[in-house]
């Protein structure tokens, strides 16, 4: 009986929710986090990426195993009430040669540096993250590390925002692949042309990756 609870863990693992279903595993836990998904699942923005051939949506941290995310930093410690509020909704185009992602997300107060302004290694978080479930796609087993990480930080970006991460895919060689991508803050119907930070990156998947999980494949 022990072994139950890592058993329910590593089957979570192999065996994920899939894009799908992942939309339905959220349950919002307060009026404001309820707020916040209808804005977020309603926006101009993913309604018109929803309506687009050969998108596919999903919220990736809801494939991590609940009882795995609280030892997850974006999926678990970040969550919650003036923080990551709910978990970003994600529109990514993983058959295209060049694959590219889109995602909303809602930054609380409680993710500053200064007061007021979210901190900047949130950001770069982001951004490794975002750039890497975009670029995973392209990869033969669907997994890699961070090789490198380029950040530049144009403005500062507001607590208590809506913004929307957008990453391409612009190289692919074997086992390594690079891409970029950038936050804007969100506009009525997209972003609303504030860079705050671009990115571009370079991962790698690391060899016997066909043996390590894929929590957040599409597959």
């Amino acid at each position: 009986m022990a072994a139950a609870p890592v058993a329910e863990q590593l089957n979570g693992f192999v065996r994920p929710p899939t894009d799908a279903e992942t939309l339905a595993l959220f349950v919002p836990s307060t009026d404001r986090a309820a707020e916040i998904n209808d804005h977020i699942v309603s926006h101009p923005l993913s309604i018109r990426l929803r309506a687009q051939e050969g998108v596919t949506e999903s919220r990736p941290h809801m494939k991590i195993p609940e009882k795995m995310r609280q030892y997850n930093l974006t999926g678990g410690t970040l969550m919650g009430e003036n923080k990551i509020e709910v978990p970003p909704l994600s529109f990514s185009r993983t058959e295209d040669e060049l694959p590219t992602l889109t995602q909303l997300s809602y930054l609380g107060p409680s993710l500053c540096g200064h007061p007021g302004i979210i901190h900047g290694g949130l950001l770069a978080t982001l951004l490794d993250e975002g750039l890497a479930r975009a670029c995973f796609p392209a990869l033969p087993n669907k997994v890699g590390v961070t090789a490198s990480l380029k950040i530049d930080y144009r403005v500062p970006c507001p607590a208590d925002r809506y913004i929307v991460l957008k990453a391409e895919t612009t190289k692919v060689e074997g086992r390594k692949v690079w891409v970029k991508g950038w936050i804007e803050l969100l506009g009525d119907e997209d972003g609303d042309g504030t860079k705050v930070v671009e990115a571009e990156a370079l991962f790698i998947e690391p060899k016997g990756a066909k043996n390590m999980a894929r929590i957040y494949s599409s597959q």
